[in-house]
């Protein structure tokens, strides 16, 4: 059983390992609200999951710390196990599936554990996790289902309500749960009053999908971005405690994540991986309601591979209504081009790439195609230059 003293316990104990992270509010990413960001990207290890970690490894006995840890992660929990057996001096290995980031894998090497790399994705990491502490013996730390992890993860919602007594919202990643359990039990235990909602990436819909259907579920398989909350199942603790103390989970899609990446790069000048993104994303996009509220989001990680960044600010500026791409049907004569790039030019859009074609397969023998990208302010911008091909005659056709 879940109990708020193990919560205090846990603070205590990790006062001398973690790093204090500050709100920092931001008012642009829904002027609806009134947001504040909870930069545990800024943690050590660069994710929240320290927290957990190094408190379940305090508490273990000494047979135990003897026989090492050993664990399975996407990554960040990777990183808090071998930082919290280094600093209580035991061994760690560690199982990751075979794609997660180098630089994930790398940094979890450089705290001193042993990596294991497996085909697939977490659950296969963990099932072979498993198969190693049966035939090793050694102590398995799980990365969300147990009462020591789910309590220091917990100690985030007691800094929360610390920070900012009269928070209305609180909004907080999920992969398999222990995150969302923790904050979510410390808050209502606290503050009955405070609404806390979960997020999941719409590709890695495991606890939400559970909690409709009122029982545990196993995806057949996740896709997403977001690869530290790419669980197919939630845990037995978890899916409990999320269902009994969380107002309700919500889902965000890939290009939402993007966009919220963006955003915390562009006014935050905050670095954020995928799972550590949903928050705000949900925040931005309205999938919970903020509206007239003081809100926190839970910037839970931001361990982002960086060779998938740029790819992500692209998704990002297209969701946003930062860049538009357009393909219209012109007559193939002189001067065509040039009325466009008039248009363009006269409202403001910043033009990125052109590709012109003859399409022999058109209706019309004397037409041509020419796709343009352009650097566009917000949709409201697009829309004006839509409007404005429409009414110069070009017929905008993808």
């Amino acid at each position: 059983m879940l109990n708020l003293d193990s919560f205090y316990k846990a603070r205590y104990v990790l006062s001398q390992v973690i790093r204090r992270t500050d709100l920092v509010q931001a008012p642009r990413l829904n002027p609806a609200a009134d947001i504040y960001l909870k930069p545990e990207n800024l943690q050590v290890t660069g994710s929240f999951k320290v927290r957990g970690a190094c408190y379940k490894i305090s508490q273990l006995t000494d047979e135990e710390k003897a026989r090492g840890v050993i664990a399975c992660s996407a990554g960040n929990h990777a990183q808090g196990v071998a930082l919290g057996a280094q600093y209580n001096g035991i061994k760690s290995l560690i199982c990751l599936p075979e794609g997660a980031p180098i630089s994930k894998v790398e940094a979890t090497r450089r705290y001193g554990a042993d990596i294991c790399l497996v085909p697939g994705v977490y659950d296969d990491a963990y099932q072979r996790a498993i198969e190693l502490r049966d035939e090793k013996g050694y102590t398995f730390v799980h990365p969300f289902d147990d009462e020591n992890v789910i309590a220091g993860q917990g100690t985030i919602g007691l800094e929360l309500l610390e920070q900012l007594p009269d928070v209305d919202t609180v909004i907080v990643p999920i992969g398999g749960g222990g995150l969302a359990s923790g904050v979510a039990f410390a808050i209502k235990q606290l503050n009955p009053k405070v609404e806390v909602w979960g997020v999941q990436a719409a590709g890695a819909p495991s606890m939400y999908q559970s909690l409709v259907d009122q029982q545990i579920l196993r995806l057949s398989n996740v896709s997403t971005i977001a690869d530290g909350i790419a669980v197919k199942e939630p845990g037995a603790i978890t899916y409990e405690t999320c269902g009994k103390y969380l107002d309700g989970v919500v889902t965000v899609t890939e290009d939402e994540i993007c966009a919220a990446i963006l955003a915390l790069i562009e006014q935050h000048k905050m670095v954020a991986e995928g799972a550590g993104s949903v928050a705000v994303a949900a925040a931005m996009f309205n999938k919970v309601p903020v509206a007239g509220k003081k809100v926190i989001c839970l910037v839970s990680g931001g361990n982002i591979d960086v060779t998938i960044l740029s790819r992500v600010i692209n998704r990002g500026l297209a969701k946003s209504g930062r860049v538009f791409t357009f393909a219209v049907e012109l007559d193939d004569k002189p001067g065509q081009f040039l009325n466009v790039s008039s248009i363009l030019a006269r409202l403001g859009g910043n033009i990125i790439s052109v590709h012109h074609e003859r399409n022999d397969d058109s209706a019309r023998v004397t037409a041509c195609h020419l796709r343009v990208k352009v650097e566009t302010r917000n949709e409201a911008h697009i829309e004006e230059i839509k409007k404005a091909l429409f009414a110069e005659g070009f017929s905008i056709i993808g």
